[in-house]
């Protein structure tokens, strides 16, 4: 018997602390990335030079390094000792997300003794368990990656700093990327001395790594695909296995009542998301709660079809011009690229 979509608004997942800490692990988009499926720039040295420096970083971890690492970019810097923890600098599309998810790949321990998550769902890890649950949870880990650690709220990033802080006393090594805010590019130095600054107590412990090259974001934010209508949307539901169908005004009021660390949990078993009726956001906590939203279905590259407002207009002007404009400069890209995927799911039909 076949049943029709369901509803994120309507869902109320149950996660286990276990789970929680289990699931920090690189998103499905990255399972397949290793050192040796990043492709370098030959015009941007510094590329291939952060290869051989990552293997060298993981090799610290365990076993020495392979010799098929070795035989790779020889003359390229060697991991420097001294500080354990490594922070990738450089823009966005340069691949920082694909040599951090390497890293994880490579660390030689067991999966359950390293730890993948972006820097917000540390945030609600600690939101979940508490900050000393979190200190607990993952306190035996030999490796804990931070992909994009954001410095647009203090709170937050005096919150990790510390977690990050009480782990490396106990012995964890440490990764982490951020990005440069877009009123920042063409500074010509990336995120580093803002990261360095940010962590203050903790920088002493990172060593950062440049890695050069075009940021994606000097051609402005990505033209979204038009909406479809109601009908299209309902309809393209309806035909579509694992589909959840849902008006955007009841998602986003859900999602008020969901923590943001089962935001995941929220998305399982969906294989694509039909919204109908999007509508411009006005609200700043409505607003973060989507990105976390968007970046979860994005890990799991679940395809949106949309109605209403196209995604490139989904935050106003005066939020992609704020302190969490990094954020909704993301989201969008995320939302973007997955309504294009989405347009398949429609079967060509628009009005």
């Amino acid at each position: 018997m076949t049943t029709g979509p369901v509803a994120l608004s309507e869902r109320r997942p149950e996660v286990e602390v276990s789970r929680l800490v289990a699931d920090m692990v690189p998103p499905p988009r990255f399972d397949g990335v290793r050192f040796e499926t990043y492709v370098p720039d030959p015009g941007q040295p510094s590329q291939a030079a952060a290869v051989t420096w990552l293997a060298d970083f993981a090799a610290g971890l365990g076993p020495a390094r392979s010799e098929q690492h070795k035989r790779w970019f020889r003359r390229a810097p060697q991991a420097p000792t001294g500080p354990g923890g490594v922070y990738l600098d450089g823009g966005y599309g340069v691949g920082k997300t694909h040599l951090l998810a390497s890293l994880w790949h490579a660390a030689p321990a067991p999966r359950e003794q390293k730890a993948f998550g972006t820097f917000v769902e540390l945030t609600n890890l600690v939101g979940a368990l508490g900050f000393q649950g979190a200190v607990r949870a993952l306190q035996g880990h030999r490796l804990v990656c931070i992909d994009e650690f954001e410095l647009d709220d203090p709170g937050d990033t005096v919150l990790v700093s510390t977690l990050l802080g009480k782990l490396a006393d106990a012995g964890v090594r440490l990764a982490a990327t951020s990005n440069t805010l877009p009123g920042k590019l063409g500074e010509g130095r990336f995120a580093a001395a803002d990261f360095m600054r940010e962590i203050q107590g903790l920088s002493a412990r990172f060593s950062s790594l440049r890695i050069d090259g075009e940021d994606y974001r000097h051609r402005g934010l990505p033209q979204a695909p038009a909406p479809f209508s109601d009908e299209q949307v309902t309809a393209a539901a309806l035909r579509t296995p694992g589909a959840a169908l849902d008006d955007f005004a009841a998602l986003t009021a859900h999602l008020a009542t969901v923590h943001p660390s089962r935001y995941g949990a929220l998305c399982d078993g969906i294989g694509a998301v039909f919204l109908r009726d999007v509508e411009q956001i006005t609200d700043q906590a409505t607003a973060l709660r989507l990105v976390v939203l968007a970046d979860r279905l994005y890990d799991r590259e679940v395809p949106v079809l949309a109605s209403g407002t196209p995604f490139d207009r989904l935050f106003s002007e005066d939020m992609l011009s704020g302190g969490y404009r990094k954020k909704y400069f993301r989201a969008v890209s995320r939302l973007t690229a997955l309504a294009r995927d989405g347009q398949r799911l429609a079967g060509g039909q628009r009005d």
